[in-house]
């Protein structure tokens, strides 16, 4: 069945006995992670916590259904979490749904997966599945869930709190959902204690990314400048900020490039595209560098990469920055070296 973001926290939060999946895809796999967890505080600290992978069921399409139905060794509650899955794992949400019991509930994150592919349609027509889109968001929808989050954390935005937020997160839920902590702990704020967020509790707490800073890593990153990105670097990791905002900043600007390169590879030229894809005047002659660096297979792969690293810091909470940022100088190091070319 379908379900609204609203639906399926509600869901997550009182898991029912009828449904046996919550089938969470789209880009956002931040979102859908930061979802998938509400189920485990449901389930309570004391549940046992069953972690699969699309790999995993690829090669035993038997394997989900068998967990669903097996007994916890503590004799606790019990939950299965499945990461990285596409349509290969349908099979297994076949046999999950098919089978003659289950009684622990699956949540499944799905971040390649569209809404016409096998797998969320197999979830769609199941009454004992809930799947949701999970896609970030932006302007005024990402302002409405830093606005959201902030009340589950006992706290009312004030001014421009909300706006001001989003920006310093890069709309990131889980980073979002980590400084409301912090600044409700500041303010001693709960659901039934409720405090005002306002701009001077920002200032003594909040992360504060600005997009000068989120620019000068991305920019150096594209143009192989390993001496600049790792001063930028530096500086973000002294301000304590979560990487996860300028990873966003970058995939944004490697998938314009990408969008112009194709353009060039059928033929444009590269002043023309770059009129017609309506590029800041002042990012103009960067951009038409980018364009002569960057082949078109060098911008997918550097896409797919910060997309591996992006999940890593979702999955990782210890050397996840240290992660990024050799990434990121592997990076730079390779587009420097296609310059050379």
């Amino acid at each position: 069945m379908k379900a609204s973001e609203t639906r399926i926290r509600q869901a997550l939060d009182r898991p029912s006995p009828d449904i046996r999946l919550y089938l969470l895809y789209g880009p956002d796999e931040s979102a859908a992670l930061a979802l998938a967890e509400r189920l485990g505080r449901a389930m309570g600290p004391e549940a046992e916590r069953v972690d699969l992978d699309g790999a995993a069921l690829r090669g035993d399409s038997a394997r989900l259904a068998d967990e669903a139905a097996s007994l916890s060794l503590f004799g606790t509650a019990r939950y299965i979490r499945v990461t990285g899955v596409g349509d290969e794992s349908t099979a297994a949400v076949e046999a999950l749904l098919a089978a003659e019991r289950a009684g622990n509930p699956v949540v499944m994150i799905a971040p390649s997966a569209k809404a016409t592919s096998r797998l969320v349609k197999r979830a769609l027509e199941a009454d004992s599945a809930l799947a949701t889109a999970c896609y970030v968001p932006v302007g005024e929808g990402a302002e409405a869930l830093a606005g959201q989050l902030a009340r589950e954390h006992g706290l009312r935005m004030a001014g421009g709190a909300a706006r001001r937020l989003v920006q310093a997160t890069g709309a990131d839920r889980a980073v979002m959902t980590r400084e409301l902590e912090k600044l409700a702990l500041y303010l001693d704020a709960g659901p039934d204690r409720p405090q005002q967020l306002d701009d001077a509790a920002l200032d003594a707490v909040g992360a504060d990314l600005g997009e000068a800073e989120m620019s000068e890593i991305v920019e150096a990153v594209v143009a192989g400048h390993s001496s600049d990105l790792g001063d930028a670097l530096r500086r973000m990791g002294e301000a304590g900020g979560s990487a996860i905002p300028w990873l966003r900043s970058l995939a944004r600007r490697l998938g314009a490039l990408a969008e112009m390169r194709a353009d060039v590879a059928a033929g444009g030229d590269i002043a023309s595209v770059i009129k017609r894809h309506r590029v800041f005047f002042r990012e103009e002659a960067a951009t038409a560098a980018a364009l002569r660096r960057w082949s078109p297979e060098a911008l997918a792969e550097a896409q797919r990469q910060v997309r591996r690293v992006e999940r890593a810091l979702v999955a990782s909470g210890t050397a996840g920055a240290v992660l990024a940022d050799q990434a990121m100088i592997r990076l730079a190091e390779r587009a420097r070296r296609l310059g050379r070319g």
